[in-house]
């Protein structure tokens, strides 16, 4: 396996030929891994690699709790219209970032929004499942 299907693997050890389609959008639907609740529809987000550093996962109340740890992960799903998303979350404002949490289960972050861009919404590929 070469380096760039590697950084795309979920937990369920898809490649990326498996998980992006050849105009680069998801193959598969985006889940949350906790819960199973649909993220995103096949089709609607498009791969990006841009590292991005993400806090650990927890619940929506502990996030705010955590500094300095995490993952700073370079695989994610790009949309460019919060409504695009079937379910998604949004953390209150650290700094000019809001964190993407699962809105059924409150588990995150699953991803990143910078508030400077309005348009770039990044679900990280590591941090959902895929089905």
């Amino acid at each position: 396996m070469d380096k760039e299907e590697s950084s795309v693997e979920s937990k369920e050890c898809c490649t990326r030929s498996e998980l992006v389609s050849e105009d680069g959008k998801n193959l598969k639907s985006v889940l949350c891994q906790r819960c199973g609740s649909k993220v995103l529809c096949p089709g609607m987000a498009v791969y990006s690699e841009k590292e991005l550093f993400l806090p650990p996962m927890r619940n929506k109340k502990a996030l705010s709790l955590t500094e300095g740890s995490g993952d700073n992960l370079s695989a994610h799903w790009l949309v460019d219209d919060m409504y695009t998303f079937e379910n998604v979350g949004f953390t209150n404002d650290v700094g000019r970032i809001k964190y993407l949490i699962c809105a059924d289960c409150e588990i995150g972050p699953i991803g990143w929004h910078c508030l400077d861009d309005k348009k770039s919404y990044y679900v990280a590929v590591e941090r959902v499942d895929h089905a």
